[in-house]
């Protein structure tokens, strides 16, 4: 057999053998498939020429040899298989295929090349041999499968290879020449490996052959050293056999001496012992030579056995000689087939050069697939009605420039002729478009200059007002000092010591900050209670307010109590508008986990309020204090069910009776301690009873003085519950539970609080623009928004502000160096001490720092937080996350998290709110991260622009009004602010996140005046409070308009 017949056979992937016998002659004929294997694996090899055993039970006739004979051979190389050819010529010579036959059918069947062999001739299956062996193959319909088990393309041209006559291409596609290369390689392969295996065969043969031999010559010395045994034996049993002789020689001659007898008596006893040794040793010698006898027969058969083995070995020899034959020939198919890869290979450089080519062209479609969609994003941005207003402007032109072109050209035909009345329509078309989009953009400049004009008005109104004040002006005294004066007259009207007409007059002397109700206070300090409250009663006269009086029922105020941003809000906003001259009260529960240490002067007032609920009137107890210099009023339920003593502000079961009780509660203050408010300001569905309570039971009890505003801080949460609920805090459940009323717009059997204080209020806001426009959509609105489009004209959003004065790194005391943008070492040393502080490696203070702080909540977008953690990392980042989460899955799965990078050198998760250590990751960190699915209006990433921090953040609420992308050429330079993204998935935030770390690693001039940019912008209330104020006054206005006309 040839050596790439050979090769198969002794290769790993001998898969199967069968043979039927055609004649008595032992003619045989074997289809034998070898497939190559789609792995990268290769079968153990198990195929050996035949298994030798020294036993003789295991010896195998062999009959004489025949003379070598050519037999036709067929072998076709090809993917498990579809076709077999016909049987070509191939030379087969005599070599032993006894594993085959015997152990052919227990491989493998999971290989790659088949080979199909018929007509192997020979009188002996188990003593067949191969000599050489001629092939010629076609190779069709190649569907090669690469080492990774990946499929190539389907080859669509045949591909022809002439073993004998060398290769021929013809239209040969790029994945046709691979599949030829890979399995010339492959068939390389094998032979190698057969080769291998034949030269293991060799070595084992020899190596049983000195075994053999080895043995042969213990035999042999085992042979010699029994022959001389043999001999001994003989030789000690002839001197026996003379002993015995002599022995009765001297019997016989005592006998005839007569002396036998007494001879024999005399030695009985000295011979008896001599004679049972002589017998016992003669015993001893006869059972040693039969032992050697049986040894002797026994090595007789094993010399026996030896001469057959040496008569093996001699053909073991012969086919030796024969294996030596056949790897030569294996190694010249070898060396032939690799000239052929050569060739091959050289006709491959082609591919590769289009290979380049393709890949270049590939690097052109993904940078062009970039552009688009560069393109197809600022597009999106481009919708401003000025804009559009240009484009008809540019399209007229373009039309009026073809129709003189065409003029030029003086096409006379009548289509043409029509082409021009057709364009001349669409000009005028476009120009009446363009006079109606200039008519509304008119309409809508008049509109907000006529807004502007009024507010104008009322400003200059306001500012009459104030010049007529006395002569005395205001005292510069801090607002804790005028806070706690007017709880105390307060305190005196709740008391009963002063009537509400004094009490309005003291507060006007208060909001003016009079001089006179200044030196009465100090100069009443040591006197007693009755003479301070004469004293200030000669102040009384009448008095303009100056300001509005402005009233927050709210369940949190920061930082007394706060779960969310609705604290800061309420904080942020009265302070601002208290520094603007208006009265700014807030009423608050008096919850048993509050923050008592940032209450000042708190102190209980000698007077309960009553409140109606549930049938009864209940009695609160009234605390006063002052917080962040706003005069702050605490109601303690007298109830059963101690609303406010559960530990926590919110995620009770009763939450809707906790909360209407409180809304009725506190306007029973307002109306019993005769306040006349211009604004009662209401904050989410807590506090939204306010509005129905006011105008369906307090208006008509006196306390009509005041606009209600409502906001809603997240539309996610509503409080709806069931309607009956609704009577506890003396309100018509069957009135209410209407459409057009408090019904739930998505159950009926519902009262929506939220959507009832839409409904009932004046003017009702949200925290951003971006906001209020998501929440009239379906998606954003969570059934409210055909609520909110209904009463859309006093629907606006207003993005909130921060308190700059406790955000503020230049004089912030819980970081560890104050700094500024203009001193921005500073940042760099907070860095530095917050790594020591969690354990973060420092080895490279260049790695840049990304911060998180949060409520770990769904909103938040945690799978995105948890992605950008390891994204962080890949790309040689640290990361710190701060916050955690009221869901207990979220919780846990964090805490994992924790747990895991628990003594990792550059991530630390604190998995709760540590207000010193928000403000110390504000200040350490590089990059803030706020990747939420919806964001109403966001705090955090205001309040990392003031600490230096750059954003990254997903555009939603909020975030689409504060943060703006630096690479965004539709919005101005001078306002883009950090990085954001749209999309809410990996993706997205990748973008984002390697942006950020390019600009951070790769131009730090550009990213230190982005910071610099950024702590430079005012975030403060100063702008939303004034449009609060503009809302306010708006709205007195109207109602004031409206009462002088009835």
């Amino acid at each position: 057999m040839s050596a790439k017949l050979s090769t198969c056979f002794f290769s790993y992937g001998v898969c199967s053998l069968n043979h039927n016998d055609n004649n008595k002659n032992y003619k045989k004929n074997l289809n034998m498939r070898l497939l190559l294997l789609p792995s990268p694996r290769f079968l153990p090899a198990s195929c050996k020429m035949r298994q030798r055993n020294l036993s003789a039970n295991h010896k195998r006739q062999r009959g004489k040899k025949s003379p070598p004979e050519q037999i036709p051979i067929s072998a076709e190389l090809q993917p498990i298989g579809d076709e077999e050819s016909e049987p070509e010529n191939s030379v087969i010579n005599g070599v032993e295929m006894e594993y085959f036959v015997n152990h052919g059918t227990n491989c493998k069947d999971d290989v790659g090349v088949v080979t199909d062999v018929e007509h192997i001739d020979g009188h002996n299956l188990g003593t067949l041999s191969v000599s050489a062996v001629e092939t010629n193959g076609n190779v069709e319909h190649i569907h090669e499968q690469i080492a990774n088990g990946l499929m190539l393309p389907a080859v669509t041209k045949a591909l022809a290879i002439n073993v004998d006559g060398g290769q021929q291409l013809s239209g040969v596609h790029r994945e046709d020449l691979i599949g030829m290369i890979k399995n010339a390689e492959r068939n390389i392969l094998l032979l190698d490996q057969a080769r291998v295996h034949a030269l293991e065969d060799l070595r084992e043969i020899l190596g049983e052959k000195e075994t053999l031999q080895g043995e042969i010559n213990t035999l042999e010395m085992r042979l010699a050293e029994a022959d001389a045994r043999i001999k001994i034996a003989s030789q000690k049993k002839m001197q026996v056999e003379l002993l015995e002789g002599q022995l009765e020689k001297l019997r016989n001659e005592l006998i005839a001496r007569g002396e036998l007898e007494l001879y024999e008596n005399q030695n009985k006893f000295l011979n008896k012992e001599a004679l049972l040794e002589r017998d016992n040793h003669v015993h001893y010698l006869s059972k040693e030579v039969d032992t050697l006898r049986t040894e002797n027969l026994a090595l007789k058969d094993d010399i026996q056995t030896l001469k057959s083995m040496i008569s093996n070995v001699k053909d073991t020899d012969e086919r030796m000689v024969t294996l030596e034959n056949e790897c030569s020939l294996i190694e010249s198919s070898m060396k032939e087939l690799e000239s052929k890869l050569l060739v091959s290979q050289q006709d491959s450089s082609k591919i590769s050069t289009l290979k380049v080519e393709y890949q270049g062209l590939w690097e052109k479609v993904e940078n062009l697939q970039h552009s688009l969609d560069k393109a197809t994003k600022q597009a999106d941005q481009a919708i401003l009605m000025l804009q559009q207003t240009q484009d008809l402007r540019k399209k007229v032109d373009k039309l009026e420039e073809s129709l003189e072109e065409a003029n030029a050209h003086k096409v006379s035909s009548e289509k043409m002729q029509q082409y021009n009345e057709l364009m001349q329509q669409k000009i005028k078309l476009l120009e009446e478009r363009l006079q109606k989009s200039d008519q509304d953009i008119y309409s809508y400049v008049q509109l907000y200059q006529e807004s502007l004009e009024e507010f104008q008005a009322t400003l200059n109104s306001l500012k009459e007002e104030s010049k007529k004040r006395t002569a005395t002006g205001p005292v510069d005294m801090p607002w804790e000092f005028w806070s706690c004066l007017l709880l105390t007259i307060d305190g005196w009207v709740l008391e009963k010591k002063i009537s509400n007409s004094d009490a309005k007059l003291l507060r006007e002397l208060v909001w003016k900050k009079d001089r006179r109700i200044r030196d009465a206070y100090i100069a009443c300090k040591e006197k007693n209670e009755h003479e301070v409250v004469s004293t200030f009663l000669r102040l009384t006269s009448s008095q303009a307010s100056s300001g509005l009086h402005v009233v927050h029922i709210a369940a949190e105020m920061a930082p007394v109590a706060k779960v969310g941003g609705l604290g800061d809000v309420v904080t942020g906003l009265g302070k601002t508008l208290q520094k603007k001259g208006h009265l700014v009260e807030i009423v608050l529960p008096k919850y048993d986990c509050i923050q008592y240490d940032g209450i000042r002067d708190l102190r209980a007032l000698d007077v309960t309020v009553e409140s109606y609920f549930d049938g009864k009137l209940f009695q609160n107890k009234i605390w006063v204090g002052t917080v962040e210099g706003l005069p702050v009023y605490f109601i303690e339920p007298h109830h059963p069910n101690k609303f406010f003593w559960r530990g926590q502000y919110y995620g009770e079961h009763d939450d809707f009776k906790r909360f209407s009780y409180f809304s009725r509660a506190a306007l029973e203050l307002l109306l019993q301690s005769g306040k006349k408010p211009d604004i009662i300001h209401c904050h989410d569905w807590q506090t939204a009873f306010v509005a129905p309570l006011y105008w369906d039971l307090y208006a008509p009890k006196g306390l009509n003085s005041a606009r209600i505003c409502f906001t809603c801080h997240n539309f996610e949460y509503q409080g709806a519950a069931s309607a009956s609920e609704l009577a506890s805090c003396g309100l018509d459940a069957e009135q209410l539970n209407r459409p057009d009323r408090m019904q739930d717009n998505t159950s009926h059997d519902r009262v929506n609080p939220v959507k009832g204080a839409i409904v009932f209020s004046n003017i009702v806001t949200t925290v951003s623009p971006t906001y209020a426009q998501e929440v009239r959509t379906a998606e954003g609105g969570k059934g409210l928004h055909s609520t909110l489009n209904f009463h859309s004209r006093k629907f606006v959003g207003i993005l909130n502000g921060i308190d700059t004065d406790a955000w503020n790194p230049a004089a912030d005391n819980f970081i560890k160096v104050q700094y500024s943008a203009n001193d921005m070492q500073g940042k760099a040393e907070n860095k530095a001490a917050i790594r020591r502080q969690l354990g973060l490696s420092s080895a490279d203070d260049q790695r840049p720092l990304v911060g998180c702080i949060t409520r770990l909540v769904p909103q938040k977008g945690v799978h995105l937080i948890k992605h950008a953690i390891y994204r962080s990392l890949e790309m040689g980042g640290q990361f710190v996350l701060l916050g955690s989460s009221p869901v207990p899955h979220i919780q846990r799965e964090f805490e994992g998290l924790a747990n895991q990078f628990q003594k990792h050198e550059h991530v630390r998760l604190i998995l709760k709110y540590d207000e010193s250590l928000s403000h110390s990751i504000f200040a350490a960190s590089d990059m803030f991260i706020i990747p939420s699915i919806f964001e109403p209006c966001g705090l955090t990433q205001m309040i990392a622009m003031r600490y230096g921090s750059v954003p990254i953040a997903r555009k939603t609420g909020g975030l689409n009004d504060s943060v703006f992308d630096v690479d965004d050429e539709t919005i101005p330079r001078k306002i883009r602010n950090g990085f954001t993204f749209v999309t809410p998935n990996e993706q997205g935030i990748n973008s984002a996140l390697e942006r950020a770390f390019s600009l951070y690693k790769n131009n730090k001039e550009s990213w230190k005046q982005l910071v610099q940019k950024d702590m430079n912008i005012d975030f403060s209330w100063d702008s939303s409070a004034s449009q609060y104020e503009e809302l306010y006054i708006k709205s007195l206005s109207r109602a004031r308009a409206a009462a002088s006309t009835t």
